[in-house]
This record gives C-alpha cells, structure tokens and sequence, in this order.
C-alpha cells in the first residue's frame, strides 16, 4: 500500500498542474487614433470650404505622399514615379478646367508615357513596371482626381465633407467594434485582424454618421443621405482591404511612418479612396 501510495503522488502533481498564464491583452490605441485623426481632418474641412487653388494643392500634396508610399512598397517592381506623380497633379488640375473628359485624357495618356519611359530605362522585367506605375495612378490618381470632380459638383463641398466623415465614423466604429466584440475573422488572408463584427459595427456607424449629417441639410433627402451612407458602407472597407492585399504582397505592416504608429497617409486615406469616388457618382446621379 505504501508503494501504491507513493506511484499516485506524482500523478496528483500532474493533475494539479496549473494551465499557463493567458497572454495579457493589447491595449487599445482608439484615442490617440482619434487624436491623430482630428486635426487632419480639421484642416481637410477647412481646404474644402476654401475650395480653388489652396484646395486642389493641398489634396495633390495628400495624394503624392501616398503614391510616394505604394510605389515604396513596390520597389521590386522598380515603378517609374515621375509619371505616377505627374498624372496624379494633372488629374487634379484637369478635374477643375475639363472635367470628368480631362481627367480620363490624363489617365489614359499616363499608359504611353509609362512605356516610353520604361523602354528607356531598359528594366529586365517592363511590363511588371509598367503594372506598378499605373496601379499608383489608376488606384491614388484617379481618386484624388475625383476628390476634386466631387468638390466642383453643387453641394460638393459638404458631400465631400460628409462622405468623408461617415469613411472616419465607420474606421473608427469597425476598429472599436472589432476590439470589443471580434471573434470571427473577416478576411483573414488578406487581414487577419479584421472581424466580422468589426465590419457590422463599421457599416452602421458610416451610415448612421452620413444620415445624421444629412438631417442638418435641407438640400439633402433622407433618402439620398442614406444611399451616400450605404455606399460608404460598402466601398470604406474594400478601399482598407485593397491597401492590405497590397502590403501583405509587399511585405509590409504599415506603408509609411508619417504618422509613427499610426502608419503612414495611405494606410489613413486607404478606405477614402474609395468612397469618395462613389460618392463622387452617387451625387453625379442625384444632382442632375
């Protein structure tokens, strides 16, 4: 019996073993997120009211960081940048004097030039630098050309401004709905940190945002409100899920360092990008 005794006391330490200590949580950077995001948008406010010259410069600025960023993250691609940058400030410019026509007549002559370019320079793989130069100007280019179709419509501006507060609402409500009820993953090969109910709480939030900018407006239907906030739904997380096909392909967790860990202004403008150019054709609609 001693012996029996003293076989089972190990197998008692075994039982009692203690599971390991659960990893401690990331905490959350929702508020300084926030606090990076508002005097950004404070100064985007205040370029749409000006509207004009100031206007169309500062979104070239915007936009020539962030083709400076994806043409970072394709550097094995060996992109030629100076056509990338130079079609993006043409389309902005020939947005305001031709219009829709001006900047279809940038982006397509952006092809030629990016071949003749890239024939010069002799690259060992061209047609793959021909991809990445005009991915940069049919993605970020032709965006920020329609930031600017938009702000020229009737009522652009404050579209424009509503457009892109219910794109923050949503970024923000789908990143504090992913902290607090995530379980099931949304598209984990592309990102796997975004959820399913991140995604719900997103949607909601852009739409609920435009809705109730739409009721200080009297020029804005309720129903027009809730098909710009609808379409900001769908199209903020597809732009944030296209920037993270592109970096996952790169290699990279962020696509700049402009704003430290906050990432740089594609990875803040990413979902925008989109939205922006559906709203951008909504309002066409809707206005005419």
């Amino acid at each position: 019996m001693p012996a029996a005794r003293a076989g089972a006391a190990p197998r008692q330490r075994r039982a009692r073993r203690e599971p390991p200590p659960k990893k401690p949580r990331r905490r959350s950077d929702l508020l300084s997120r926030i606090l990076v995001a508002i005097p950004l948008a404070l100064a985007t406010i205040i370029f749409i009211g000006v509207g004009g010259l100031p206007f169309q410069l500062f979104i070239i600025a915007a936009g020539l960081i962030c083709m400076h960023e994806c043409y970072r993250l394709l550097g094995a691609w060996r992109p030629v940048s100076v056509v990338g940058f130079a079609a993006l400030a043409a389309m902005v410019f020939a947005a305001r004097s031709g219009g829709q026509g001006g900047v279809l007549e940038v982006a397509v002559g952006a092809v030629p030039v990016a071949l003749v370019l890239v024939l010069a320079r002799e690259q060992p793989r061209p047609t793959v630098a021909i991809g990445g130069t005009l991915l940069g100007v049919y993605w970020i280019g032709l965006a920020f050309g329609h930031t600017e179709l938009l702000r020229e419509l009737p009522h652009g501006n404050s579209v424009l401004i509503d457009v892109l507060v219910g794109t923050f609402v949503g970024d923000t409500a789908a990143y504090a709905g992913g902290r607090l009820f995530g379980r099931r993953q949304f598209a984990p090969r592309v990102s796997p940190a975004k959820t399913v109910e991140g995604l719900v709480c997103g949607m909601l939030g852009a739409i609920l945002a435009v809705f109730i900018a739409g009721l200080y407006q009297t020029w804005l239907t309720q129903g027009d409100a809730l098909l710009l906030g609808v379409a900001v739904a769908v199209m903020g997380p597809l732009g944030d899920l296209f920037e993270s096909m592109v970096k996952r392909d790169a290699g990279a967790k962020d696509a700049g360092t402009l704003f430290g860990a906050h990432g740089g202004a594609l990875d803040r403008l990413d979902a925008a990008m989109f939205t922006v150019v559906a709203g951008y054709y909504i309002w066409l609609a809707l206005a005419h």
